[in-house]
């Protein structure tokens, strides 16, 4: 196994629908694994805020439910879209249930945590709501453990946009 890149990968979103990653292509991109019934599950409250701040200024989440930790995402892809509009208003992509660890983790999942797949770096799916930071070429720039928030001052600032001048 060589090399990949984001761009690489098609998935299912919660409707059955293809979602082609190389359709983000100069976007910088989150990928987050999320639950409906973790401590961390309010954590969609301020994912769905930075990303209607900055979804018009080339940034995307892409969010992948997922029952690997305590079975706390055990609804279906319908029962999971219905809940996060109802209670957090999610208007970010979610993809259909995956797993993010064992034997059966899903393809992305695997190109996120090995470093001969990604070019950067291991790592392990700690908890839900970890989120994977990639830049506009599609290169894994960070990995966001999980209690950190996305609304943390350090991780705006690597997804806010920059101009040439480094200024937004």
């Amino acid at each position: 196994m060589g090399k990949q890149s984001l761009y690489d990968f098609k998935v299912e979103d919660l409707y059955g629908k293809t979602f082609d990653f190389a359709s983000l292509r100069g976007k910088k991109v989150m990928i987050v694994n999320t639950a409906s019934k973790c401590g961390l599950t309010p954590q969609y409250e301020q994912l769905e805020t930075i990303y209607k701040q900055y979804k018009d200024k080339g940034f995307v989440i892409v969010g992948f439910p997922a029952n690997n930790f305590a079975e706390q995402e055990p609804g279906t892809n319908e029962e999971i879209g219905a809940f996060c509009q109802k209670n957090y208003g999610v208007t970010f992509p979610m993809m259909g249930k995956i797993s993010v660890k064992g034997e059966d983790m899903a393809d992305i999942y695997k190109f996120l945590t090995h470093k001969e797949l990604n070019g950067v770096q291991d790592s392990e799916v700690e908890w839900n709501f970890q989120k994977y930071l990639f830049d506009e070429n599609g290169l894994l720039i960070q990995v966001i453990p999980p209690k950190t928030l996305v609304t943390d001052a350090k991780v705006v600032a690597m997804i806010k946009p920059t101009s040439k001048n480094g200024k937004e």
